[in-house]
């Protein structure tokens, strides 16, 4: 999708771009494929705020997103490719030949009329379902299944994909956007090709306002803080955080710090760390 710019002609829109949707089918939402949804606002289950930043914003209705995708052998066609509010990709709304439909993750390239299909013997061609077994290596896939049968679970975003190395034993090796190579078991299933919507990384809000209709709310500084509400509060002027690491609200160490809890489960699924990025 090609990414329109507006004019900076005043404060409110300062590079201001959107991704043009023209293209999507418009009209509301299949009506037996959407849900209220309930807002948390960044709250955990003890209803305290676990994640800042987080409330308002407009009403939306949570599509019922197919991950799965366990009809197996029964050919669909895209019925209508469709804006989703709660994720940066879009979503193509599939009529099966037995009169079902149901909304999937839509790929890059895809049209109303396509034909797609979940099987092991099915061409590779973007859009099509199948096991890693059968998938041959160096391809692109995306919406990929971390254990058989669970649905997918990463590679959902807009643009995101990732190449299947080689397939050995009872594991496939998938090359992931970050540069980790990890291992995923050879029955679990991937759509082939890339999440659509590529280009979203392009957007730019270019106004609050917008940022608050999204359900973000403002960011203030922690240096611009009292030493009673941030680590890097107090000073007269505009003091450095006088600290000799960033840490975040509570303390913790913050930017750049690994988050991974050593010995985790999956560490022996990865062959390979994602390359560490030098910061500018």
């Amino acid at each position: 999708m090609p990414v329109r710019n507006y004019k900076t002609n005043r404060a409110a829109r300062k590079n201001m771009s959107v991704i043009d949707r023209r293209d999507l089918s418009a009209g509301k939402p299949h009506r037996s494929l959407v849900v209220g949804r309930k807002r948390l606002n960044g709250r955990g289950s003890q209803g305290i705020i676990t994640v800042r930043h987080r409330g308002g914003g407009a009403k939306r209705l949570w599509r019922v997103v197919d991950f799965r995708q366990d009809k197996k052998d029964i050919p669909a066609k895209v019925e209508k490719i469709e804006y989703d509010p709660n994720r940066s990709a879009f979503l193509a709304l599939l009529l099966y030949r037995d009169g079902e439909r149901r909304y999937v993750v839509s790929w890059e390239g895809a049209r109303e009329g396509d034909e797609i299909v979940v099987s092991d013997k099915a061409p590779e061609k973007p859009g099509n379902r199948m096991a890693l077994k059968a998938i041959t290596p160096g391809t692109a896939v995306f919406n990929v299944e971390l254990k058989p049968g669970r649905g997918g679970q990463i590679l959902r975003a807009a643009g995101a994909s990732a190449v299947l190395m080689d397939v050995k034993g009872g594991h496939a090796q998938l090359k992931m956007p970050s540069g980790e190579i990890r291992l995923i078991a050879r029955e679990a299933y991937a759509t082939i090709g890339e999440a659509s919507n590529a280009d979203a990384w392009l957007e730019r809000a270019g106004s609050a306002g917008r940022m608050r209709r999204r359900g973000r709310r403002p960011q203030v500084r922690g240096k611009a803080m009292n030493p009673v509400d941030h680590p890097h509060g107090g000073g007269e002027g505009a003091q450095p955080i006088g600290l000799k690491h960033p840490k975040t609200l509570w303390g913790k160490p913050a930017l750049g710090v690994k988050t991974r809890r050593k010995g985790k489960y999956s560490d022996s699924m990865i062959l390979k760390r994602r390359t560490k990025k030098k910061r500018r």
